[in-house]
């Protein structure tokens, strides 16, 4: 599972790497403690227009479905397992139409062993950005009226998949990682062959994993109110 993880550039740096035409207003910060609920920008293409037009967006961890009478449901949904969401009616439709890029700097798990959890944190060796698969819902609160801005709430899930390499060894999931030359692909909301493009994902996984590094943190990130770059630094 992935259920923190990091930011650290601006918004606005994510602009050319993944070629953003509209940056959303109010874009959370960079944060090194992220946590379900929290707002974190993604990326996205909408179908509005012809052609669709990629949008950095900040959005709530944690999916909630255009069905959903509250958002509470999106505290159990911040992650979807990529071999269940074509069945699950809580992912199926944003698997069809609304799949997201969710940039990151690194993410965190944790390894139990003789009943202790260490921190590790997770991220490229060479240092670049990495790329989750996400998917997105947009959710009109009903308590709010039409002309209410504040009426749609963006939300959204990571991807995960079983974990390989090194990374199997501190747990067994592990995010669905991107290349980021197949994000052209993955955020199409017009393809019509949504199960080919979700099998070269978790096919191209493995490759991608091989390239992070792993390293011991120090306790301090399991509390979520603890954030700062010391919360990335190796201990050991």
């Amino acid at each position: 599972m992935c259920g923190r993880f990091v930011v650290a550039q601006a918004g606005s740096e994510l602009v050319g790497v993944l070629r953003v035409d509209v940056v959303g207003d109010d874009l959370p910060e960079p944060s090194y403690n992220i946590a379900p609920t929290d707002r974190v920008a993604i990326v996205l293409d909408s179908a509005k227009t012809e052609p669709p037009t990629r949008r950095l967006e900040a959005a709530r961890w944690g999916l909630v479905p255009a069905w959903a009478k509250d958002t509470g449901v999106g505290s159990r949904a911040f992650n979807a397992r990529s071999e269940e969401v074509e069945d699950k009616p809580m992912f199926r439709q944003a698997l069809i139409k609304r799949r997201a890029v969710v940039p990151a700097t690194g993410y965190y798990e944790w390894k139990t062993e003789d009943g202790v959890k260490t921190p590790h944190f997770i991220r490229p060796a060479d240092g670049s950005p990495m790329m989750f698969a996400g998917l997105y819902e947009w959710w009109k609160d009903p308590a709010k009226a039409d002309d209410d801005p504040a009426r749609w709430l963006l939300s959204f899930t990571i991807m995960t998949r079983d974990a390989v390499g090194d990374l199997g060894s501190i747990h067994d999931r592990m995010p669905l990682f991107l290349d980021p030359d197949f994000a052209d692909a993955w955020l199409d909301p017009t393809t019509d062959n949504v199960g080919d493009v979700l099998d070269a994902a978790i096919d191209a996984a493995p490759t991608l994993a091989d390239t992070l590094e792993a390293y011991v943190v120090d306790r301090a990130v399991g509390n979520v109110r603890n954030n700062g770059p010391e919360l990335i630094e190796p201990i050991g």
